[in-house]
């Protein structure tokens, strides 16, 4: 996260510790350059939506210790509320 830092009724206020917001904003990729710079001169945290499929694939897990037995009770019990 950023540490630079914004000033908010006269005291400054590091933007870590701000309660931030994740907005999605589809801009020409033309722009994102200079949406880039912006964002790095406010200290703001730039995604793409590519990088954050990224980053959910390479945390989930791998090895997932499911059966089929195992796949088809769960789609029972949502299908049909039974096991």
């Amino acid at each position: 996260m950023a540490t630079s830092t914004i000033k908010r009724n006269a005291k400054k206020v590091s933007v870590k510790d701000a309660v931030c917001e994740g907005i999605y904003v589809k801009i020409p990729q033309s722009d994102m350059i200079l949406f880039q710079l912006f964002a790095d001169k406010m200290g703001w945290l730039v995604n793409s939506k590519q990088n954050l499929w990224n980053e959910y694939i390479k945390n989930s897990p791998q090895n997932i210790p499911l059966t089929d037995d195992d796949i088809m009770n769960g789609v029972r019990v949502v299908r049909y509320a039974t096991v």
